[in-house]
């Protein structure tokens, strides 16, 4: 079945200075599946979030969400418009407590303290961190604050959630228990989008793959035939397949 074009991006580019962080990058997010970008360190994917989530703007292309142009919209806004993010490097606010973390976020699109407290305790039942709600979050494990940064983007109330290198610094078994909260989050109907370099983390979990390496993108598709393909071999091992 067909699924709808939440997120498009058309001819996007990005360079810094002499290095080409991004060339002519295509890529099309559908409503409801989870979509993972994967590519060697340094291929270019946090640029390609950081262009669609408005920390970046390209020097040409143009970026979609749900067909309105937002390539030159403001970050603030492209959050209230429905797209949230996490970080690689987790940014809480470190003397406030947990539930205070979420709660912040949360007033992105509710008109009261009591709403976003509202908004933010069910967030962190849902993501089974009410436990620890009272928390400093400065205190917190690494596994902890990983998921905090998602309960944080999640109070945005987003459509679409990006979230970048969820996995770094995570033990085996706090991979699990995230790769069951992103299940759990797309099942609300919220669209995901995936950067990772670990292979073994995210082509279990994604519907549709798109391979990067050095700003550009050299593969697409269902994650079995990604696998495969003698290209993402090749940039991630060094060596041909032919």
């Amino acid at each position: 079945m067909m699924r709808d074009i939440l997120l498009e991006t058309q001819n996007l580019n990005k360079k810094f200075g002499g290095l080409r962080a991004v060339s002519k990058m295509d890529l099309v997010v559908h409503t409801g599946e989870i979509l993972g970008l994967i590519g060697p360190n340094g291929a270019g994917k946090t640029t390609v979030f950081n262009l669609i989530s408005g920390f970046l703007r390209p020097d040409s292309g143009s970026i979609y969400f749900q067909d309105e142009e937002i390539t030159r919209v403001k970050a603030h806004e492209i959050c209230r418009k429905g797209i949230a993010r996490t970080f690689q490097l987790v940014k809480p606010f470190g003397k406030m407590t947990v539930l205070k973390n979420v709660q912040v976020s949360a007033l992105n699109k509710s008109d009261s303290l009591k709403k976003a407290e509202s908004t933010a305790l069910e967030i962190l039942d849902f993501l089974n961190l009410f436990p620890i709600k009272d928390k400093i979050a400065g205190e917190l494990p690494v596994g902890h604050l990983k998921l905090l940064e998602v309960a944080k983007a999640l109070a945005t109330k987003p459509k679409l959630l990006l979230l970048d290198e969820p996995i770094a610094g995570l033990n085996p078994s706090e991979v699990t228990r995230l790769v069951e909260v992103v299940r759990k989050i797309q099942k609300l109907g919220i669209t995901i989008f995936l950067v990772e370099h670990v292979m073994r983390f995210i082509m279990p979990i994604c519907d549709r793959v798109i391979v990067m390496h050095y700003g550009e993108k050299i593969a697409e598709g269902p994650p079995a035939e990604i696998a495969k393909d003698p290209k993402v071999i090749q940039a991630y091992l060094g060596v041909s397949c032919a």
